[in-house]
């Protein structure tokens, strides 16, 4: 079969992810594009409807490529948002970061203090700083739970500020939600200078820079908190250490090749 045929064969297949749900372009310009491809092949009509049920039944025989093929498209999609973006995300602000400030590979986590997911998943990121010396963890404050928990971000910013970002993150969500009382204990837990951290608490800055984590967190489509990005790759929810783990080492094996 010529290209001109795998164009068609293509097209079909298209139109048919497109009608179970991928947002890939309009079944008419698919339509369009397969009709293009088999007047230039040369095929009639009879021929281009040949094609079509040869693609049709190969599908309904194999069904399973269907979500395979849509959770590749999303996977290319995710890598354009995520590379429209990637210094900003993986920048952290001042010091919220933890493990190698030289790592190769970088995860990114957007947590909200006042989200028990995020809270579960502290054990992961502990345990992934302890064993990957080449790993760099960068995090970054999404409250969208509460009042208190918008409150608790600017504190742990201040933290970064402050060199002891995390040491509130940990100390943060061992204390539980946040209320002032958590926040303030806290706060003096990760040993920080009170009267420093509630000036800029007050900040517009503080203000600014939380507003720009949500306008990223739209951006890329996250689901909720905690949202993990590596690599290519966007995790959503308290994925654990395995799964965190395996997107690590595929990111880095990425960069491997591309080196």
């Amino acid at each position: 079969m010529g290209a001109a045929a795998f164009l068609t064969i293509a097209a079909g297949v298209g139109t048919l992810l497109w009608q179970s749900g991928a947002t890939v372009t309009s079944g008419g310009a698919l339509a369009q594009d397969a009709d293009k491809a088999a007047a230039a092949a040369g095929f009639d009509t009879r021929d281009k409807a040949a094609i079509e049920a040869i693609v049709r039944a190969y599908i309904l025989e194999n069904p399973e490529i269907i979500p395979e093929a849509v959770e590749k498209l999303r996977g290319k999609q995710a890598a354009k948002r995520i590379g429209s973006v990637r210094s900003e995300i993986e920048t952290p602000y001042a010091s919220a970061f933890a493990g190698n400030p030289n790592g190769d590979v970088v995860l990114v986590e957007y947590s909200d203090f006042a989200c028990g997911f995020c809270r579960q998943s502290v054990a992961d990121v502990a345990r992934l700083v302890g064993e990957d010396k080449n790993l760099k963890i960068v995090f970054h404050e999404l409250p969208i739970l509460s009042d208190e928990s918008r409150v608790a971000a600017a504190w742990g910013m201040a933290a970064a500020q402050q060199g002891k970002y995390y040491a509130f993150y940990k100390a943060m969500f061992a204390a539980g939600r946040p209320s002032q009382a958590t926040i303030e204990q806290a706060a003096k837990t990760a040993g920080l200078d009170m009267a420093s951290a509630r000036s800029f608490v007050a900040s517009k800055q503080a203000e600014e820079v939380l507003d720009g984590n949500i306008r990223i967190a739209q951006q890329l489509e996250f689901s909720g908190t905690p949202s993990w990005v590596v690599g290519n790759q966007i995790l959503n929810g308290a994925v654990g250490y395995d799964e965190l783990k395996s997107a690590i080492a595929d990111a880095r094996s990425a960069n491997k090749t591309a080196g």
